[in-house]
């Protein structure tokens, strides 16, 4: 080791905190080589901005940005603190809303998959367990194959065997994988047949409801223990007013009752035909009977109240497939990579239908690719607006008296033209015993 890295020398130790704080004590850092030149555009005169040759191993260490726990657990609570300021915004105001939007009719609604087949459930009832799936008539305890598909064990929360078929001959493992598959598209025709419910239950016509409110929502997918996707959504009644950046509430009339009623109608209703893979067959898929809403209210002692619902999305948005059932955090490009997994069997058979069908892509995710937190446009804060306000501040703070050019001047974009050239030189953190030091102080920052 050389004298540069020794753990002895105050100064390198310092450089190696310094790039884990930038890094945000990230788990597998980009690493990145290049330099900042400023162009002066007055004079035509260069001068090095900055230079990776000048950090600790020669690299800048960028924050992988990953959301989910199992891959970065410091990044995914950057990326949760974000998810919550964007619901909670949406809710009770912040950030740009203004509090009065904690008064609009608002809706947290469930968005179940349909049955595909018998599989062990943790049912609940006034809050006492109930046996998973009870049959006293023998003739209905045995499936078409001959498996006994009764168990009158009550689950705990921990039980392996959650939503793992009781007959796996009789479990609709394609099904499966095209609702997951085309979750999204069924979201999407439920936000077409949503004002058109909600119109015909306020006798109103559908120009007439879009000149008068509008609809906002944000959204986030959770996996089952059965391993396919539901929805939990916020749906917001705004007034629609000629400037849209605005959140007035709207006419009385429209209440949080008559929307969740609407969300229930739309639910039922959304139905899609879509293509089973590369069989050149097709399925129609809809919702689960078991669509869930609740009225988000304030100034009652049973309330549903915002914080937790703001906090239960955040939580949601930040989980994978491969944080709940130990499947692979990233996509597989082999057969070999398939058959080499070791997971729960039933997973493990999601994945290789998904494989079989074609959504090769995202046979890891079980052949769900959509986005696991979605919004409208106007319901709140973005996570740019988010990003681009820590950025702010954190430049401030290294910077107190402001930011400099390499010829001491204030930063100014106008007159000085910064070029970057950077190079991808690997992930994760070069082994030396400074940069172990300041992991192992990365890690109690974390733990506190």
């Amino acid at each position: 080791m050389s004298d540069a890295l020794a753990p002895a020398d105050p100064a390198c130790f310092a450089d190696w905190e310094r790039q884990l704080s930038t890094a945000n004590a990230c788990s597998r850092p980009i690493r990145l080589r290049g330099r900042v030149t400023a162009v002066d555009l007055a004079t035509g005169e260069t001068a090095t901005a900055y230079d990776t040759d000048n950090e600790p191993g020669r690299v800048l260490h960028v924050a992988c940005g990953n959301r989910r726990e199992s891959a970065c657990p410091s990044c995914s609570a950057v990326y949760k603190r974000d998810a919550r300021q964007l619901v909670r915004s949406g809710l009770v105001g912040g950030k740009g809303v203004p509090e009065s939007v904690a008064e609009h009719p608002c809706v947290f609604a469930t968005f179940t998959a349909p049955s595909f087949g018998p599989v062990h459930a943790r049912r609940e009832r006034s809050g006492k367990t109930l046996p998973c799936r009870p049959r006293r008539d023998a003739n209905k305890r045995v499936c078409p194959h001959g498996r006994d598909i009764s168990c009158p064990i009550r689950h705990t929360d921990d039980d392996p065997r959650l939503g793992r078929p009781m007959c796996p001959d009789c479990y609709d493992y394609t099904a499966a994988v095209v609702f997951n598959a085309s979750a999204g598209d069924l979201w999407r025709r439920f936000g077409t047949y949503l004002p058109r419910c909600l119109a015909r239950l306020m006798g109103v016509t559908q120009k007439d409801l879009r000149s008068m409110v509008r609809l906002r929502f944000v959204k986030v997918a959770e996996y089952q223990a059965r391993g396919v996707v539901h929805f939990h959504a916020i749906i917001r009644l705004d007034a629609r007013t000629d400037d849209d950046t605005t959140y007035a509430p709207p006419p009385p009339t429209w209440t949080a009752d008559a929307l969740a009623a609407a969300i229930r109608a739309a639910a039922s209703t959304a139905s899609i035909i879509t293509p089973v893979g590369n069989t050149g067959r097709a399925l129609l898929l809809r919702f689960g009977a078991q669509t869930d809403t609740r009225v988000i209210r304030s100034g009652t002692a049973d309330a549903l109240t915002r914080t937790a619902v703001a906090n239960y999305i955040a939580k949601y948005a930040t989980k994978s497939a491969a944080d709940a059932s130990g499947l692979p955090a990233y996509r597989l490009h082999a057969t070999a990579e398939v058959q080499a997994l070791r997971c729960p069997p039933h997973q493990r058979r999601l994945i290789e239908t998904a494989w079989a069908l074609g959504y090769r892509q995202w046979a890891h995710c079980l052949g769900y690719g959509g986005h696991f937190l979605t919004k409208s446009r106007r319901f709140s804060v973005t996570f740019g607006q988010l990003r681009a306000a820590r950025k702010d501040h954190r430049r401030a703070q290294r910077h107190p008296d402001g930011e400099l050019d390499p010829w001491g001047r204030q930063v100014d974009e106008t007159t000085v033209l910064y070029i970057s050239d950077w190079h991808y030189a690997g992930f994760g953190y070069a082994a030396s015993d400074a940069h172990l030091m300041a992991l192992m102080s990365a890690d109690n920052a974390r733990a506190n």
